[in-house]
């Protein structure tokens, strides 16, 4: 009893659900220390086994009986007012069904972006305490920056694994480091090492829904030939494939899966057939949107009656400000991304249906959130046909994006709408994703069905939940205790708090009486039906610096009477605004916010700067065979700033000399040594801005050759130009200038193969995977 009372005293303290993991351990016996103890044999051992009591086997670990299989799905990108079932323009059968089937559930707060919410979602802590502040590409070296998931907040997978489940992850990881993404690992921070018997996706913040990298397990997925391959897809068809292969071998023990599609976060890439079906959907744009959908929610009763529209954001423009052109290609990128969000909405649907299909299908809890955070604005105010150039500091033109309008979700483009669709898509609130600080970058649709257990048909629950109240609750759900040590480490306490209750009971008393938010210093402090809002930077600002927290402005709101955080208390109530901002300092120093951080993508992304680990270490010279493929943008020589050699020995053939050579990057930034034909292509991509190639014209000999690309730097900053050189066998074949180059990261996924590409090409003159007829005997690159 010792170890029970320890147990309940520290889920009290810190906010769990009353003594949960206590009450189930009493319940239904599953230990609050794991991995049990090792098996050893009860009976009695004479000299031979004729005087020795009967064998006995250690028998499987059961799941408690009863405890339900759980699907928990989590959308990516999606805004509160988005999908049809929360009222938005984006139909959602399947939500639609769920809802209808189980509860909707409107005040539901995930952290304003993604990685941070997936680690809270997956160990029922802040994401403060679990390190991610901020997603992994931006990892700094403070407590709660560092992005490396501590191993005292173990996952709901890996005790669900170990309490009788089978554990799947299909799709996004973006809870690695990214220092630790490529095959030599460790894979202790991979879905393996978290739990999960089985992954299959990509590890990166977004990827090419036509050419992705994927992994399954810790393998490299080869290209598909589907002329007709779509992203979404192939995971709900390896999750329905993983769910009835495991159902088939073990139809009596639980399982857990996590799909965590790629969509709805650009690239917005959809097949043209859906895109087709949203023509002239949107030609009223985003302010008629807003209007529309705030009267559909407050028909669907998903916001109150007495709810104000809040009103368009500072900075946006208004729909009527922009001319015929503009209005044009707008609404044509919300109708590439209203076909993306449908598509993936009808792949979980298929998904569902496979559950459903299950002989203890009413016995699935199925969780499916509708978004990690808010729409993005990340596509700036006038859209994106590459997001990656955001992420290095730039703004985009429309009149870019207008020239290639009807190529827009294919696979040519990294495309994103404009900011203020993002806003629309948030509907009624105010901003965006990244905004920590109101509610339009942090309130999500959650829709909850569990037909065993959940009677009421099309309920609605408001109670104030957050993310980090999922994991107790599954725990609730399944009758398994909370561990106080996993593993051999003690844990700590589960932050989040069991909403179980509100299941049965639609009048039950919420739990979370206070949460913080913070992300790039936008933030928030919900106590007791109050709101502080301080915001510091909005989305579409690249450059973050001459900050001063001290002097950022604080909005109040009374959100128990003022849903939609539409109208500011602040001046009429100061004292309140000043209880809650000394409280926002106190949760602060509590969960490892500080030290406060508002540095943007630069330098943030560059891991040089930030001192981040890195498998190229302090090295100048790294070597690469033929067969390396796949490996990450942060695990590849950072050729960025700085001048470079490449050098390759390679054996042309007799006939047919084409293919690549090396690599890094892809459709979004990047270079590219290749062979067609016998001549030499060295092509810098410019975040698909422009793409330089320089071209010998001579043919190559045939055997052995030495191939070498020089780019002697400018210097002078970041982004600078400089000269390159192409030689073969000591003998120049091309140079040439690059005016400008890429200032922060070439790629956002996708990182160096030698031999081949892997994933998205970097230019469009050739077919993937453009494998090298010849003989790549290494490439070595030298950073100077």
């Amino acid at each position: 009893m010792k170890t029970k009372s320890i147990a309940l005293t520290l889920v009290i303290f810190f906010g769990g659900s009353l003594g949960l993991a206590t009450m189930a351990q009493e319940k239904n016996s599953t230990p609050a220390i794991l991995p049990r103890p090792d098996f050893h044999f009860p009976g009695s051992i004479g000299r031979t086994y004729l005087e020795s009591d009967p064998p006995q086997f250690p028998q499987p670990v059961a799941a408690p009986k009863g405890a339900p299989n759980v699907l928990l799905i989590l959308i990516d990108d999606t805004g509160f007012g988005q999908f049809s079932t929360f009222g938005g323009g984006v139909p959602s059968p399947t939500m639609d069904k769920l809802a209808a089937d189980g509860l909707r559930y409107n005040r539901f707060h995930t952290t304003a972006l993604c990685s941070p919410t997936r680690a809270a979602l997956i160990t029922g802590r802040n994401h403060h305490s679990v390190s991610f502040a901020g997603i992994t590409e931006a990892a700094s070296g403070y407590d709660g920056y560092t992005c490396i998931m501590p191993k005292n907040a173990g996952t709901v997978a890996e005790v669900l694994r170990q309490n009788g489940y089978m554990t799947a992850w299909i799709g996004k990881n973006h809870n690695t480091p990214t220092w630790e993404t490529s095959a030599a690992g460790p894979f202790d921070r991979w879905p393996s090492g978290l739990g999960f018997d089985y992954f299959y996706g990509f590890n990166a913040g977004d990827m090419n829904h036509w050419n992705p990298v994927l992994f399954e397990n810790h393998n490299l997925v080869p290209a598909s030939k589907d002329p007709q391959y779509h992203l979404t897809t192939d995971l709900a068809d390896h999750a329905i494939r993983w769910m009835h292969e495991m159902k088939s071998i073990a139809p009596d023990k639980p399982f857990f899966l996590y799909v965590a599609p790629g969509a709805t976060h650009a690239p917005h890439h959809a097949p043209k057939a859906w895109i087709d079906k949203f023509k002239g959907k949107f030609d009223g744009g985003w302010d008629v949107y807003r209007e529309e959908t705030f009267a559909r929610q407050k028909k669907l009763g998903v916001v109150p009656q007495d709810a104000k529209l809040t009103v368009r954001s500072e900075g946006l423009p208004a729909w009527e400000s922009l001319n015929a052109d503009q209005k044009r290609l707008y609404a044509h990128m919300m109708e590439v991304f209203a076909a993306f969000g449908a598509h993936c909405d009808y792949e979980m649907g298929r998904i569902v249906d496979a559950v459903k299909q299950l002989p203890d299908a009413d016995n699935t809890l199925i969780i499916y959130i509708a978004g990690d955070n808010g729409a993005s604005a990340e596509g700036g105010l006038e859209g994106s046909l590459n997001e990656n150039i955001f992420f290095n500091g730039f703004p985009e033109k429309w009149q870019d994006n207008l020239k290639v309008i009807d190529e827009l979700g294919g696979p040519k483009h990294f495309n994103h709408f404009p900011s203020a669709w993002a806003h629309a898509m948030n509907t009624p609130f105010q901003w965006t994703k990244q905004v920590a600080s109101h509610f339009g970058g942090t309130r999500n649709p959650l829709i909850i069905s569990w037909p065993a257990k959940i009677k009421e048909h099309g309920g609605l629950r408001s109670q104030f939940i957050h993310t980090i109240d999922i994991t107790p609750t599954i725990y609730e759900a399944c009758g398994i205790t909370q561990p106080t040590v996993l593993n051999g480490i003690p844990q700590k306490p589960i932050e989040g708090t069991s909403f179980l209750d509100t299941f049965t009971d639609a009048k039950a008393e919420g739990h979370r009486k206070t949460q913080y938010f913070e992300l790039g210093v936008n933030r928030g402090l919900y106590a007791d039906g109050w709101m502080a809002s301080a915001i510091s930077f909005p989305p579409w600002q690249p450059v973050r610096d001459k900050f001063d927290p001290d002097k950022q402005k604080w909005e109040l709101y009374h959100i128990d009477e003022d849903f939609t955080q539409a109208n500011d208390l602040a001046a009429q109530n100061p004292e309140k605004l000043r209880q809650l901002q000394d409280l926002w300092w106190v949760e602060a120093a509590r969960y490892n916010v500080l030290p406060l951080d508002w540095r943007g993508a630069n330098p943030r992304f560059n891991a040089e700067l930030m001192g981040r680990p890195s498998l190229m270490g302090h090295r100048k010279m790294m070597t690469y065979y033929a067969g390396t493929i796949g490996l990450p943008d942060a695990a590849s020589p950072n050729m960025i700033n700085k001048s470079w050699t490449i050098t390759a020995d390679i054996v042309v053939p007799e006939k047919n000399a084409s293919g690549m050579v090396v690599t890094h990057g892809g459709l979004e930034g990047g270079y590219g040594l290749y062979l067609v034909n016998g001549k030499v292509t060295f092509v810098y991509n410019y975040l698909a801005i422009q793409r330089y190639p320089f071209t010998s014209k001579e043919v190559l000999p045939k055997g052995k050759v030495k191939l070498v690309v020089d780019f002697a730097y400018d210097g002078g900053g970041q982004g600078k130009g400089g000269k390159i050189t192409l030689t073969a066998n000591g003998k120049k074949i091309g140079e040439g200038r690059l005016e400008k180059t890429v200032p922060v990261q070439f790629s956002i996924g996708e990182g160096l193969d030698v031999g081949m590409d892997v994933g998205s090409a970097v230019d469009f003159s050739y077919k993937l995977p453009f494998a090298f007829t010849g003989t790549v005997e290494k490439v070595t690159v030298e950073l100077k």
